[in-house]
């Protein structure tokens, strides 16, 4: 009697061991609508399919993170990877990275890039896999790289058709050192804050300007808050998708090829949304009631030339040349 208690026992440990599902809970500082949304529904979709219910993906957008004591904050997200915090995924902008791994944000240098498949090209690419391990010291492990575009210029009163219009503009950027010098080499006045915050600082009048990608500035309305949008495209925006390095350790090698594989196919859905809402939104903005003006980027390329002097120091002269050398 006491064998078959004992071995019924065991069956029920085993069976409650096998059927104990890892939680995972990956965070951005956007709403449902935003591409990086929808792709990181099919990555949890993938994983909890191909897992057979050994891992549950928990999906926290910036309305839901109140309810794990996260802020839709960027920056907090990434803490909280670090930290071992409630969230144990997130998908932020690359130069977001750059506080703990410099050379992470390399991708975002002004003008680097002329069109998307260049650089999902030079995200692919050996070069970013080597400085991506930089991170791992961080406890983070870069699984793909989402796209959040070509990031423009937006402003409250006058329309951007040349740099000299940049001049004196006071413009939110993110805590992205690339993105702020690049904004002063042009003449305008960065001053980063949270993206959360953003709406409701335009609103107020705090900022004359912001600067997002096409998709960020329709799907978050700031064409309720901006009257005009330049297309600038003056930094490529790719976005690490990335997991707790601690947490990624604990699974099997089965699950870390499920995880891997959802994150590719997530990461290539993400790209194509982003580009083809990048061509097809700017006619939306226009219906919106934004005045959409076209630049010659050829000058505003040629006045942010410093930016590539200030941060071939910090990335140093080897990682530059094979950047310039891959991106020519």
């Amino acid at each position: 009697m006491k064998k078959t208690i004992l071995a019924a026992l065991m069956a029920g440990s085993f069976i409650a061991s096998a059927f104990s599902a890892t939680v995972i809970k990956l965070g951005y500082s956007t709403g449902s609508s935003d591409p990086r949304a929808v792709a990181s529904k099919l990555f949890k979709e993938e994983v909890e399919k191909n897992s057979k219910g050994s891992i549950t993906v928990e999906l926290y957008d910036s309305s839901k993170l109140a309810s794990i004591g996260m802020k839709a904050s960027d920056t907090n997200l990434i803490e909280s990877i670090i930290n071992k915090g409630p969230v144990d995924m997130t998908v932020s902008s690359a130069g977001n990275f750059g506080i703990y791994a410099t050379n992470v944000g390399v991708s975002a240098l002004p003008f680097l890039f002329t069109d998307f498949d260049k650089a999902w090209k030079f995200m692919d690419s050996d070069i970013v896999k080597g400085v991506n391990k930089e991170l791992e010291s961080s406890n983070i492990v870069v699984l793909a790289h989402y796209d959040n575009g070509f990031r423009c210029v937006t402003t409250t009163n006058r329309p951007v058709t040349k740099v000299a219009d940049m001049k004196g503009l006071k413009i939110r950027t993110p805590a992205n050192q690339i993105v702020m010098e690049t904004m002063t080499a042009l003449g305008a006045r960065p001053e980063p804050l949270d993206f959360g915050k953003l709406p409701a600082a335009l609103k107020a009048g705090q900022f004359d300007s912001q600067e997002n990608p096409i998709p960020v500035i329709y799907n978050n309305k700031l064409y309720q808050v901006q009257k005009y949008l330049a297309i600038t495209n003056h930094s490529y925006d790719a976005m690490p998708l990335v997991i707790k390095k601690d947490v990624w350790n604990k699974l099997s090698a089965a699950e870390k090829k499920v995880v891997q594989d959802a994150a590719i196919k997530a990461q290539n859905l993400n790209r194509n949304l982003v580009k083809e809402q990048t061509n097809s939104l700017v006619a939306s903005l226009k219906k919106e009631g934004m005045v959409v003006t076209s630049p010659d980027l050829g000058e505003f390329k040629k006045a942010t030339q410093s930016v590539f002097e200030i941060f071939s120091e910090i990335y140093g002269k080897d990682l530059m040349d094979k950047v310039i050398a891959f991106t020519k």
